[in-house]
């Protein structure tokens, strides 16, 4: 990747797997396999991220981000007790605020590809009836971090709803605190702007 300032925790929760998985369908398709489906379309966009705008990123990306994560779980667990609060309208404009900002970020930051290596490791247990997909990012130093993906069963399929970065903070948790202070000072209406400004302000690069 060109951007020597990409932070781990902006990484976490989009890191590819360059493993292309078998023919199956979208029922069929068991934890691993959503995981590496996507990881897959993001190592595409990754190699022929030079040859596109952010916007071409974002509309390569979105249709599997869309696929393999449930945003509106991950964005009413973020917003906690807000969410609760929240009218219909409030909620639907939420979800797609925190879907555009996420693929934004994704379309941002994957400008490049430098040989990254991204290794599955195992399937096991998690809380709540979850379970954790267990890989590796070998970078080109060497060097490598544990990255743990959180998976749930929808009535569609498995999707991830969260990421753990070596056995550390959640991905949900680390939105959690970013957005505190924005949903105690201005509520759902000012994440909602929020979120929409930065996807915007990505895309617009």
């Amino acid at each position: 990747m060109h951007r020597s300032s990409l932070s781990l925790k902006s990484l976490i929760l989009f890191v590819c797997l360059a493993v292309l998985p078998g023919p199956a369908t979208a029922a069929e398709l068991g934890p691993s396999d959503i995981v590496v489906r996507f990881q897959a379309s993001l190592l595409q966009v990754m190699k022929e991220a030079e040859k596109l705008s952010v916007r071409q990123r974002f509309e390569r990306l979105a249709p599997s981000v869309d696929k393999s994560f449930h945003i509106p779980l991950m964005i009413q667990i973020v917003s906690g007790g807000f969410w609760k609060k929240a009218t219909p309208s409030e909620r639907t404009q939420l979800v797609e605020a925190f879907r555009r900002m996420s693929i934004a970020t994704l379309a941002t930051l994957f400008d490049g590809y430098s040989g990254e290596v991204f290794k599955l490791e195992k399937e096991m247990p998690g809380p709540q009836k979850t379970l954790l997909v267990m890989t590796k990012l070998i970078k080109s130093d060497k060097s490598t971090v544990d990255i743990a993906y959180v998976l749930r069963p929808f009535k569609e399929s498995w999707r991830i709803i969260d990421v753990i970065l070596d056995n550390g903070i959640s991905e949900l948790k680390v939105r959690q605190s970013e957005y505190s202070q924005i949903l105690k000072n201005k509520g759902i209406p000012g994440l909602i702007s929020l979120l929409n400004g930065k996807a915007d302000e990505l895309i617009s690069q």
